[in-house]
C-alpha cells in the first residue's frame, strides 16, 4: 500500500508544534494511531513504524514533544507541564479534524507519562504505553527526583548537548541498546544531538518524573483498553508494568523477550507486531462505558 508522508508545523495555544503524519495514499479515511516520543526523541524517532503502520491502514500521527525535534521550546519551565501537554496535544488532533473517540493514543518513556495523563480527558479510544509509569507516588523520592532533573539540567546548560546525551546514553536504564547495531546507535545519537539544549533542559524541568502528578490512584478509573509493553531485559520498568495492569481495568501486558527499556527499537518485529495485533482486536466503537474526567 502507497503511503504519504508529510510535516505539519502547527500553531496550537500560541505554541508551534511539529508533527509526522502518515497515511494511506489511497483511502479516504482512516483511523488514528498517535505517537509520542520518549526524552531526548522526536517524531524521526519512530523511523519505519511511521510507514508500517500507515501501510496497515491508520493515519499515524508523531508529535515533536514541546522543546524536542522542531517544536518549540519554551523558556518558561512550566508551559512544558502535563497541563500544558495535553491540552496542546487535543487542540493538535483538533485541528487535523480528529473527533473524540476515533484516535489511539501510543507513547514511550516520557510520551507514556504524558499519554497516560491524557488518556484521563476521555476523548481517546484506547491506549499503548511502552516502558512508562503513573509517576513518583511518595512525595519525598519526588522530591528527590525534582532536585535530580534539575541538577541534569543545570548540567546540560553548564557543559553542552553533546556531552549531556553521553552521560544520558551510559545509564543503566540503556545498556541493552549496545546490542544494537553500531549503525543504529549511531543513528539514535544522532536524532538525540539534533535536539536542543534549552528545549531538553526546560523538558527536564516541566515534565520530569518529580513534578508531574503521580496517577497510581486513579488507575482504576481508566475505563479504556490499555496495552502495556516492557522489556524483559528492563526489571525495573517491568514491576511498574505489572503494577499497573493489575490496577487498570481493562489492561494487557506484554512482556518482551531480549529487550530493554527500548522495546521498539530492540525488538522491533514484536513491537509492531504487538500494536497492529492491539489496535486490529478493538471494536468499531468502545464498549466499555468511558468515564471522562479532567484533572482541576
Amino acid at each position: 500500500m502507497e503511503v504519504q508522508i508529510e510535516r505539519h508545523l502547527l500553531q496550537v495555544n500560541g505554541l508551534r508544534l511539529s508533527l509526522l503524519e502518515a497515511r494511506p495514499t489511497d483511502q479516504r479515511t482512516q483511523p488514528a494511531l498517535v505517537l509520542l516520543h520518549g526524552f531526548t526523541g522526536s517524531a524521526l524517532g519512530w523511523g519505519p513504524f511511521l510507514e508500517e503502520f500507515a501501510a496497515a491502514g491508520w493515519r499515524v500521527i508523531a508529535l515533536d514533544l514541546h522543546g524536542h525535534g522542531l517544536s518549540e521550546a519554551p523558556a518558561d519551565p512550566r508551559r512544558y507541564s502535563m497541563e500544558h501537554c495535553r491540552a496542546d496535544l487535543l487542540e493538535a488532533l483538533r485541528q487535523l479534524g480528529i473527533a473524540p473517540a476515533q484516535a489511539i493514543l501510543l507513547g514511550y518513556s516520557l510520551g507514556g507519562r504524558i499519554a497516560l495523563y491524557c488518556s484521563f480527558s476521555g476523548f481517546f479510544r484506547a491506549l499503548i504505553l511502552e516502558s512508562a509509569s503513573p509517576g513518583i507516588a511518595d512525595p519525598q523520592e519526588r522530591e528527590l527526583r525534582r532536585r535530580h532533573d534539575e541538577a541534569l539540567a543545570a548540567s546540560l546548560e553548564r557543559e553542552g548537548l553533546a556531552a549531556f546525551v553521553t552521560r544520558w546514553e551510559q545509564q543503566p536504564l540503556f545498556a541493552s541498546q549496545q546490542r544494537l547495531p553500531a549503525e543504529k546507535r549511531a543513528a539514535l545519537r544522532a536524532q538525540r544531538l539534533a535536539n536542543r539544549p534549552e528545549g531538553l533542559a526546560g523538558s527536564l524541568r516541566g515534565v520530569g518524573t518529580g513534578v508531574q502528578p503521580p496517577l497510581h490512584a486513579r488507575l482504576p478509573e481508566l475505563q479504556l483498553p490499555v496495552l502495556l509493553i516492557c522489556g524483559a531485559l528492563d526489571e525495573k520498568f517491568c514491576a511498574i508494568g505489572q503494577e499497573m495492569a493489575q490496577r487498570l481495568p481493562h489492561a494487557t501486558l506484554a512482556i518482551v523477550p531480549e529487550a530493554g527499556h527500548t522495546v521498539h527499537l530492540e525488538q522491533p518485529r514484536r513491537f509492531a507486531e504487538l500494536v497492529l495485533s492491539f489496535c486490529s482486536s478493538l471494536p468499531a466503537s468502545d464498549t466499555p462505558e468511558r468515564q471522562a474526567t479532567s484533572f482541576q
